[in-house]
């Protein structure tokens, strides 16, 4: 019997959209940066742009910094789900490796960057604590630091993380301090984040701000859900890939699978 193979392995296997996932599996990037980081016209990446959006492996969204700029960010939950459907398709025997579960050598040093300090990188410091244990030490800052928002705490305390302790920080006070990642979590500091000694990988995360979210409280306590469910999802995913940097560890995790749509290359 003459079986298709999923569309998944054609979409993944041109070089171009390979090295485009590759690069927006580590953080959000501009059309303008992939052209940079690819050496590749803005025209061509646009269009394999455009197959990754149409198989929804890609989102957008519009900068808060500068309205003309569009932040594309890897779906990388359903990219999982397709690649390990693949994978299960062709042989139960790909899918399904017992995770290793060590310790990295020493605890990777990380900072999370926003303006305020008020909200995602506050939610994303207190994920990484607890998430990552021992094998991670957190911090986060602002480039202009206000206080910690208290629907910030209501979402950690309901989901059970402690929020006494924060406290908003000026990026100023980790000055001179090795990290290993520094995240940025706000388009407007991205654009003004400073440069730390060590050579730490820089990351970005293009996240609406729950803050800024308008009407009754009740609306507004819904978009600090959706962002601290948004990043812990993206916490997930980070630990995985640092955790794969130092000892390559498989996941394992269940196998869902969902059909592409038709592929077609120009």
């Amino acid at each position: 019997m003459t079986e298709l193979a999923p569309a998944i392995f054609a979409l993944l296997g041109h070089d171009l959209r390979w090295q485009i996932i590759r690069a927006l599996a580590q953080g959000d990037c501009r059309i303008g940066d992939l052209a940079g980081a690819l050496g590749q016209p803005a025209n061509v990446l646009s269009y394999h742009m455009g197959q990754l959006r149409a198989a929804a492996l890609v989102a957008e969204r519009r900068s808060d910094a500068d309205g003309r700029d569009t932040y594309y960010r890897l779906d990388l939950v359903r990219l999982r789900e397709l690649y390990q459907a693949a994978g299960q398709a062709l042989h139960p025997a790909l899918i399904g490796a017992a995770q290793v579960e060590s310790a990295l050598p020493q605890p990777v040093r990380v900072l999370f960057l926003c303006t305020h300090n008020s909200a995602r990188s506050q939610m994303a410091e207190a994920l990484l604590r607890v998430r990552g244990g021992t094998a991670f030490d957190a911090y986060s800052a602002g480039s202009a630091p206000s206080t910690v928002h208290p629907a910030t705490r209501r979402v950690l305390e309901a989901a059970g993380i402690a929020s006494v302790a924060l406290r908003a920080k000026d990026v100023a006070e980790f000055t001179g301090q090795p990290f290993d990642y520094v995240i940025t979590v706000c388009d407007r500091m991205r654009e003004v984040c400073p440069t730390f000694s060590g050579g730490p990988t820089p990351l970005h995360w293009s996240i609406a701000d729950p803050a800024l979210a308008h009407g009754e409280p009740l609306a507004q306590d819904q978009a600090f859900e959706r962002t601290f469910r948004e990043l812990n999802m993206r916490i997930g995913n980070f630990i995985l890939i640092v955790k794969r940097e130092h000892f390559h560890e498989t996941p394992r995790t269940d196998s869902v699978y969902r059909e592409l749509g038709p592929l077609t290359d120009g």
